[in-house]
């Protein structure tokens, strides 16, 4: 079993963290020198000092010797239980559970569970239970003078260890829950990041190709000459006669494509150029689908819908794309696309025929990295993060989006919607 994860998500600052260690040997060397020289307590000062120096050692070493700027889940696994032995025997020392500074036992396992790894969590966890109840049954007494008067019952004496157990599973568990979404969700934002660089990167290449055109013409005219001769001597041949048809005829494509870059070499795609309108982005989206796809797209609008005109914006090609390209995927046959408008909305609704959404994801679409619990529709689903960075584009650009199955057919429903005065925002 593999105990520790090295990802590079699981991982601690080690700066922050000799930070946050100086911040505990320092209250603990006060702390036990105060209360040995000021209020005049009996315990063992002399072997509390030298568990001290222990933590002091260990930041040293991190300082002067860990070379590296990240604590791995291993490094910091090895670490922490070197906090949790240091403040378990600083406690053994000074009265165990009865003591009120059994509390800090607590704070690395806490602290690690939400940036370690989930088995290392558990580990720690396990370890600080450990610690606890053997402190609960074994320890030096209280400092004196407090040892002669701290008297309680056996269910007093023994509700403290329970109390500190079940805060420390109650803090871990949600602090590995939380930390775990803000991972993922922080991984999931930096792949849209990635996606929407690929396609602003896409758009530049316009002007790229463009110059290309005036290099690329020779070679193809050389391939065009070469394909017409082995077409006249190979005429008979008629296994490899379709093959040099063809290539004769995407050459020809290729210096058509060309010609036009030539003629106009800063022109770019129009869809991409020009403000459009809602109805003209779908029906471009609609279009590039259906070149590919078996399924029947149907596309009905208003007569509104085409006069609103927007700025060009990738996000919202690429958003639309998203929701139009799931119907696609998950639909039986059929996708049916719907965009009305008036004065004050224009509503996109995209459907199919499908089987829907799974009831166990229904509340949670949006997420980043969501599966169904269901076997069947673990094969089936993707991760969930088309949806979220369609979501997150559209949602960036004003629009509202709701998600849910489809109360006339039996597949999933996504309706989109802007206010008409945020789409002249955009």
């Amino acid at each position: 079993m593999k105990f520790f994860e090295t990802s590079k998500q699981n991982t601690f600052n080690k700066s922050t963290y000799i930070t946050l260690r100086w911040i505990g040997i320092i209250g603990q060397f006060i702390s036990v020198n105060l209360v040995y020289f000021y209020f005049d307590f009996n315990f063992n000062f002399i072997l509390s000092n030298v568990v001290i120096s222990v933590g002091i050692l260990s930041n040293l070493y991190l300082i002067f010797i860990y070379e590296k700027s990240q604590l791995t889940d291993r490094s910091a696994f090895i670490f922490l239980i070197i906090d949790i032995f240091q403040l378990a025997v600083l406690i053994y020392l000074t009265g165990g559970v009865v003591n009120p500074f059994i509390i800090f036992l607590l704070i690395p396992s806490v602290f690690a569970s939400s940036t370690l790894g989930l088995k290392t969590n558990i580990l720690l966890v396990l370890i600080t239970i450990i610690a606890i109840v053997f402190l609960t049954f074994y320890s030096e007494d209280l400092p004196g003078p407090l040892s002669d008067h701290f008297h309680v019952s056996p269910y007093y004496y023994f509700s403290i260890p329970l109390s500190l157990i079940i805060a420390l599973v109650f803090l871990n568990y949600f602090a590995i829950i939380f930390g775990s979404e803000s991972r993922l969700r922080k991984e999931a934002l930096n792949k849209m990041e990635e996606v929407m660089a690929k396609e602003h990167k896409m758009l530049s290449l316009g002007g790229q190709a463009a110059a290309a055109a005036h290099s690329l013409g020779t070679p193809l005219s050389t391939i065009k000459i070469i394909s017409q001769e082995l077409l006249k001597q190979l005429k008979n041949n008629k296994d490899v006669i379709q093959d040099i048809e063809l290539l004769s005829s995407q050459v020809e494509r290729c210096n058509q494509i060309l010609k036009k870059l030539s003629l106009n070499p800063s022109q770019e795609d129009d869809f991409i150029d020009e403000d459009i309108t809602i109805r003209d982005y779908l029906k471009e989206i609609i279009s590039s689908f259906k070149e590919t796809s078996t399924k029947d797209f149907i596309f009905n609008f208003d007569q509104d819908s085409n006069t609103k005109k927007i700025t060009k914006s990738v996000e919202i090609i690429y958003g639309l794309r998203n929701f139009i390209g799931n119907a696609n995927k998950f639909s039986k046959s059929k996708v049916f696309i719907n965009l009305k408008s008036d004065n004050q909305i224009t509503e996109i609704n995209i459907e199919d025929d499908g089987k829907g959404y799974s009831n166990d994801v229904l509340s949670k679409i949006g997420e980043p990295y969501l599966r169904s619990s269901k076997l069947d529709n673990k094969k089936k689903d993707g991760l969930g993060l088309g949806i979220f960075i369609g979501k997150t584009l559209l949602e960036k650009n004003f629009a509202t989006l709701l998600c849910r199955n489809s109360q006339t057919r039996s597949g999933a429903e996504v309706i989109i919607s802007w206010k008409n005065e945020d789409l002249l925002k955009i």
